[in-house]
C-alpha cells in the first residue's frame, strides 16, 4: 500500500510517496525512486485511528443552552434506557425533549419544573449500566 507523506530534509520540504513492508521499502521523491532496506527493522504497526471505536458516554445530562424546565419525567432511583425522554426544556420559545444519553439508574435530579437553568450545568445524573467485560 502506497502512502504520500511530507518530509523535511535539511530544512527543505519534500512530498514523498513511500511503499513497502518489513525491511524493503521504496520512496519516490520528485520523480526519482529510491530503494530502502532496513535490515534490523521490526514490522511497523499501523496507527490506530481514534473515533471509530466505542466511546464511554457520560451519564451527566445538561443543556447546551439556557432555558426553563417544563417537566421532569424521572425521579431518583428510576431505571432509564438510552434515548428515553427524561425532561422537557423550553429554550428560545421551543420545547426540547432531553433524552437519556445512557441506560442506567437516575442517581440525582438537580432541577425542578419551572426552574430557569443556565447552560452546561448538570440537570440529571445517571449511573450507567456496567458494560459487559470480555473474558
Amino acid at each position: 500500500m502506497s502512502e504520500t507523506r511530507k518530509v523535511v530534509v535539511d530544512g527543505v520540504e519534500f512530498e514523498v510517496e513511500i511503499d513497502g513492508e518489513g525491511t524493503a521499502w521504496t520512496a519516490k521523491v520528485e520523480g526519482q525512486t529510491f530503494n530502502i532496506e532496513i535490515p534490523d527493522a521490526a514490522p511497523v504497526s499501523k496507527k490506530k485511528r481514534s473515533g471509530g471505536g466505542k466511546k464511554k458516554k457520560s451519564g451527566t445530562v445538561s443543556a447546551n443552552i439556557p432555558g426553563k424546565v417544563v417537566t421532569v419525567e424521572v425521579n431518583e432511583g428510576d431505571e432509564v434506557v438510552e434515548g428515553q425522554v427524561i425532561l422537557i426544556l423550553e429554550a428560545m420559545k421551543m420545547q426540547n425533549e432531553i433524552q437519556a444519553p445512557v441506560s442506567g439508574t437516575v442517581i440525582s435530579v438537580q432541577c425542578e419544573e419551572g426552574q430557569a437553568i443556565e447552560a452546561n450545568i448538570p440537570l440529571v445524573i445517571i449511573e450507567p449500566v456496567p458494560e459487559p467485560t470480555a473474558e
